[in-house]
């Protein structure tokens, strides 16, 4: 020990052995010399006698070599789980039907995983109605979508075209998300996830009938608009958006979401003319 110390490399040596010791998560010392288990007999396990040729076992039937592919039973597949969500979707009358409901589904994973359903957030009578991916981390917690970091960045950009959560009307913002429960580890969401809530997004737009809806990133816009093409692609257009339960298009409009403004500034501009562009559209739709 004596030559570690005045050895500065040595020394240095041992400091980041105990680092990394610390780092793997060891707590405790439980003696004070260190052993080496691989050469001491002490610590050696003992050979297991060979066995005989009576005593080798048999090997296993083929058969059960087999991987098991029976699914869990506690899990939907994913077509039943969107013929689930459009049973139960498809016939609510009412938002707070739909709430009631989308909370009693259970053919979405995500639900088993998360904190909180969250359905929605602004007043329902918003000319505007915003979509977006799915809930993170604070929404979760909340129960709203879009309060975290994400939801402050477009509140500043709604209040820049006037309008708000707390608005009516032409002045308000109604907001939702294409998925209803936040993935785990804020993951991407899966095709199954994705076709378990779409049924319900589907109604819920047709219940507000806003005049123009928004898609916020691009597993909104693609999911939204069918699109296998990327947001790069799909924003600064207006689409329509019809279903069997609207009495006519609605035009739609796909931008940027705020979380990727807030890794990519640079692209903000780009965001504030999609954003000037919904302001012209409601400007036309109530003259």
């Amino acid at each position: 020990m004596a030559d570690s110390n005045q050895d500065p490399e040595r020394r240095l040596g041992a400091l980041q052995a105990l680092q990394w010791l610390t780092d793997m998560g060891a707590d405790e010392m439980i003696g004070d010399l260190a052993v080496n288990r691989y050469s001491d007999p002490q610590f050696a396990p003992a050979a297991p006698p060979p066995a005989t040729l009576a005593e080798r076992p048999s090997p296993p039937p083929a058969q059960s070599m087999r991987p098991a592919v029976a699914a869990a039973p506690d899990l939907l597949a994913p077509s039943q789980g969107a013929q689930d969500a459009r049973d139960a979707a498809g016939t609510a009358t009412s938002l707070d039907e739909l709430r009631a409901r989308l909370e009693a589904f259970e053919g979405c994973a995500l639900k088993f995983t998360a904190t909180n359903t969250v359905f929605s957030d602004g007043h329902p009578d918003a000319q505007v109605m915003f979509i977006g991916e799915a809930p993170g981390v604070e929404e979760d917690r909340q129960g709203k979508p879009f309060v975290g970091a994400s939801g402050q960045l477009l509140d500043r950009m709604l209040a820049a075209i006037g309008l708000s959560r707390a608005g009516h009307g032409a002045e308000g913002a109604y907001i939702s998300n294409v998925l209803f429960w936040r993935p785990p580890g804020n993951r991407s969401p899966t095709t199954a996830e994705i076709a378990a809530c779409l049924p319900f997004i589907q109604r819920h737009i047709e219940l507000v009938g806003p005049k123009i809806l928004v898609y916020l990133g691009g597993t909104a816009a693609k999911t939204m608009l069918d699109s296998p093409q990327g947001i790069m692609r799909l924003r600064g257009k207006w689409y329509e958006h019809f279903t069997p339960g609207l009495d006519h298009p609605i035009p739609a409009l796909a931008t940027f979401h705020p979380a990727y403004l807030l890794r990519t500034p640079g692209q903000k501009r780009e965001a504030w003319s999609d954003f000037l562009s919904i302001k012209k559209k409601l400007i036309e739709f109530n003259k």
